[in-house]
């Protein structure tokens, strides 16, 4: 933990992590020690959700990383029905998963939630009609409860939250049209207003665009890595933001 005034942050997504990826992240963790205080992680750990997969980074992390990381559960993470155990693997390797959860680091609140689909604005799909649309719609509003309760129990000033899927429709622009819908939720994007959060990390996105603003003006970063290394190739795959440390406990 830093004694500084600030904290930096650092925040990548979408490193699908392998079986065959020994070595691979321990440039991105060496670098991300050397420039940031604590490094989130936004989701697609792993690329096919395997518990394998999942000991790989975790000793990635354990060997590479000199700083408390954060992260959420993506898409990825799910596919081979292991979630619980992926959480259980990288939260023995000193990573804080969140979901639903609040976390507290040098008086900055962190609150994360993987998220949903179902699109933004005037065009997000409405739960009518067939039931398993209905069940659809349901999953994106049973996130955006838990990521305000993760907020709400925030007491510090500076508030970040920490996503898979998109809250804005901003930073998905440059991905196909046809799957916009599924790259995020407005639904996601209520409380963060609501609780005038600092900053938000996403990723999914892969082609999608680095950053935009809620309708309250906070700001929203994409951070998935295929993005960061095709629009910043010559920075480390991650996003780093500095943000005013404070002493503020967190609501139990």
């Amino acid at each position: 933990m830093t004694d500084r005034d600030t904290l930096r942050i650092a925040a990548v997504a979408d490193i699908h992590a392998k079986k065959t990826s020994q070595g691979a992240f321990q440039s991105l963790f060496t670098k991300a020690s050397q420039s940031a205080d604590v490094l989130l992680i936004c989701g697609d750990l792993t690329d096919y959700g395997t518990p394998e997969e999942a000991r790989v980074l975790a000793k990635e992390i354990t060997t590479g990383l000199r700083i408390p990381s954060i992260a959420v559960l993506g898409n990825h993470d799910f596919e081979s029905g292991n979630a619980t155990e992926l959480v259980k693997i990288l939260t023995d390797a000193g990573v804080v998963m969140l979901d639903g959860d609040s976390h507290e680091i040098n008086g900055v609140g962190f609150a994360g939630v993987k998220g949903f689909a179902g699109g933004f604005g005037r065009r997000a799909l409405g739960a009518w009609g067939e039931e398993i649309i209905k069940k659809f719609v349901h999953e994106t509003i049973e996130e955006a409860l838990k990521l305000e309760q993760a907020l709400a129990r925030l007491r510090t000033p500076q508030k970040i939250a920490v996503l898979h899927y998109s809250p804005i429709q901003a930073t998905v622009e440059g991905e196909p049209p046809e799957i916009i819908a599924f790259l995020g939720s407005s639904r996601l994007e209520e409380p963060l207003d609501r609780y005038r959060v600092t900053a938000v990390f996403h990723g999914h996105a892969h082609r999608g665009s680095p950053e935009g603003r809620t309708k309250g003006n906070a700001p929203v970063y994409n951070v998935a890595m295929p993005l960061l290394m095709a629009t910043f190739p010559d920075q480390p795959a991650f996003r780093i933001i500095e943000v005013p440390a404070g002493t503020a406990a967190m609501a139990s």
